[in-house]
């Protein structure tokens, strides 16, 4: 009897979950906002790393374009994390910083550094972009043109 009850919950267990997806970002999405911002960066002549996570701060998808410095692989990745734990622009921490507000500086994973942005759908965060490579101001114009593919859908 216990058998059969526990799989009934179980079962009905797995429509309370189906029911309950929310929005996410595809390889496929990654690939086209990654497509767009290499492309803003090429023709800036811009060599930058370009990072795509998904909702829970993990790699989707990311791209070094030839001839940039190693150390912008893992801070293109900061920043999009960055973006994706806190659902802002990481550009509110450099204005942040910027304007006295140095506190900022002990949040865990905060980046105050332009170039990552948060990525929502239907009032849900599934994602972000991650930038770097040349001036921040810059990593954000690629981060943004990468976004404005989902705008225009």
């Amino acid at each position: 009897m216990r058998l059969l009850l526990l799989s009934t919950i179980c079962f009905l267990m797995t429509f309370t979950v189906f029911s309950q997806q929310q929005p996410y970002l595809s390889l496929a999405e990654a690939k086209r906002i990654a497509d767009a911002a290499e492309k803003k960066a090429v023709e800036n002549e811009w060599t930058v790393v370009i990072a795509i996570l998904d909702a829970g701060g993990h790699l989707i998808l990311l791209r070094k374009i030839d001839g940039t410095q190693i150390g912008s692989v893992e801070v293109a990745q900061a920043k999009a994390k960055s973006a994706v734990y806190f659902k802002r622009s990481t550009k509110v921490f450099e204005d942040g910083i910027a304007d006295g507000n140095n506190r900022l500086i002990t949040l865990p994973n905060a980046v105050a550094l332009e170039g990552g942005l948060p990525i929502f759908r239907d009032g849900h965060c599934i994602g972000a972009i991650g930038v770097s490579g040349v001036r921040s101001d810059q990593d954000g114009i690629i981060a943004e043109a990468g976004l404005s593919v989902l705008e225009s859908n």
